[in-house]
């Protein structure tokens, strides 16, 4: 009876030897923070970047959440000159952490978009990055991904607002910010007075002369006036460009001026 059961110790031994050996899991920290082109992080204050985190190779769903945080330091960030490899984040900065448990090197594909609280200029980025197992992200910034585009709003007029046909004029106003938030003034660290903020106006179709929209004596506030000579249905779309780098964003409204 021993002799069966050293036997069956043995044979169970040999099996063993020929199962190969799994690969343990590591738990790997992420860290990504989403930079507004030209101003802050993205952070609580704006909603928040939806952030999923995938495998690029199948599509799996790794992580997902939500930035959180402020929006940095500003003189960190917006620094003149501060090298390729200065740390614009500090313990303020918004960002969402995600522990991967990984049992090989995975190339994972980062989706951010937002600002979740300004839908109308939200964007998506996606980027890709070799992730080792047990090799975090966390140095520095972290993973960076940077968000283009102006959070554009216009205030006036509402949509779809019906008016009576003497009207003269209609009053534009929109809200223009980067998307961190960070606010626009004259002569400010964003400044008003270098942003091109028009409207591009249609009547029924029918393309009319744009209208400049400028600072309107509020944070982040522009305005202009439309011209009304004939009824019909109007369409107001407001663009802030930066002729510096490019940056944009735009937002679109809509009113009526009725014979009825």
């Amino acid at each position: 009876m021993r002799a069966l059961r050293l036997a069956s110790l043995a044979l169970a031994a040999s099996f063993a030897l020929l199962i190969p050996t799994l690969a343990l899991a590591e738990p790997t920290e992420i860290i990504i923070r989403v930079l507004s082109k030209d101003g802050k992080f993205v952070g609580t204050s704006m909603g928040g970047a939806r952030v999923i985190l995938r495998d690029a190779d199948t599509g799996e769903l790794l992580a997902q959440g939500v930035t959180s945080g402020g929006t940095g330091d500003t003189k960190r960030i917006m620094h003149e000159g501060g090298g390729r490899r200065a740390t614009l984040s500090d313990d303020s900065a918004a960002k969402f952490t995600a522990t991967l448990d990984l049992d090989a090197p995975r190339l994972i594909e980062a989706e951010v978009f937002g600002p979740l609280a300004q839908r109308q200029s939200a964007g998506r980025v996606t980027a890709t990055h070799w992730v080792v197992p047990g090799k975090n992200i966390t140095g520095g910034d972290g993973w960076v991904l940077e968000l283009p585009g102006f959070m554009v709003d216009v205030l006036a007029p509402p949509a779809h607002v019906k008016l009576p046909p003497d009207t003269a004029k209609v009053d534009v106003r929109a809200n223009v910010a980067l998307m961190c938030g960070c606010p626009i003034t004259p002569g400010g660290l964003w400044d008003a007075d270098k942003l091109d903020v028009t409207a591009l106006i249609t009547r029924n179709g029918a393309k009319l002369t744009p209208i400049a929209l400028k600072f309107a004596g509020e944070t982040s506030q522009f305005a202009g006036t439309v011209p009304i000579t004939e009824v019909g249905v109007y369409d107001v779309t407001v663009y802030a460009y930066n002729p510096a780098n490019g940056n944009t964003g735009v937002d679109r409204t809509t009113f009526v001026v009725s014979e009825k």
